[in-house]
């Protein structure tokens, strides 16, 4: 039923090495992100220009099938890799990743016979802590790249999204941690103490 997809694209600029490989409290953090979410997950993939560095993962791995088409290639990637009906795309970097928050919104967007299932914050939609159903999700974002889109929303407005508002969130996540990406050595170390402190593996 669900596919977890985890986006390793990002070009880690200011990490200064890729970030799904830096240590995450003694293991690569994509590892981190990938062992809190095989739980809810019938298939994990990731989406990532460097498979020789992840095949320690054991995990099917995909290069963009369109390059150079950023944050909306690699949703295309991702949803057309999945081999089930459901995906749920996450980011690498998102240590704190919810799998509960996850499987919410997987049983909301089957339950509201939706397209997407994604929390709606002050700061917008979380696209990348999101649920997309695959068959009707696909040809809406091909469309969108072939009308030379970059945006990840650019084609929201064509289907049906079930919005996870804040307090639902919180119901799963108190401390909306599960959206917190970590982006320079300095926001890595941060995660690690916090992630310390809550007593994570």
């Amino acid at each position: 039923m669900l596919t977890v997809a985890i986006q390793a694209g990002g070009e880690s600029r200011r990490m200064g090495q890729d970030k799904g490989l830096v240590s995450f409290l003694g293991k690569p953090l994509i590892l981190h992100v990938m062992r809190r979410l095989e739980p809810i997950a019938d298939e994990v993939i990731v989406t990532t220009n460097r498979p020789q560095d992840y095949q320690f993962l054991g995990v099917p791995l995909y290069p963009d099938l369109v390059p150079g088409r950023g944050a909306l290639g690699g949703l295309f990637t991702a949803l057309s890799a999945a081999q089930q009906p459901l995906v749920a795309v996450v980011a690498c970097d998102m240590p704190f990743v919810c799998a509960d928050l996850l499987a919410a919104q997987r049983d909301a967007l089957l339950d509201q016979q939706a397209d997407i299932a994604i929390p709606r914050l002050e700061g917008g939609l979380e696209p990348f802590h999101a649920v997309y159903r695959r068959e009707t999700c696909l040809p809406h974002i091909q469309t969108a790249m072939q009308a030379d889109k970059w945006r990840v929303d650019a084609w929201f407005s064509r289907v049906k999204l079930c919005f996870f508002s804040k307090d639902q969130v919180l119901t799963y996540a108190p401390d909306l941690l599960c959206f917190s990406n970590v982006n320079t050595p300095d926001e890595l170390a941060t995660a690690e103490q916090i992630a310390r402190q809550r007593g994570d593996e």
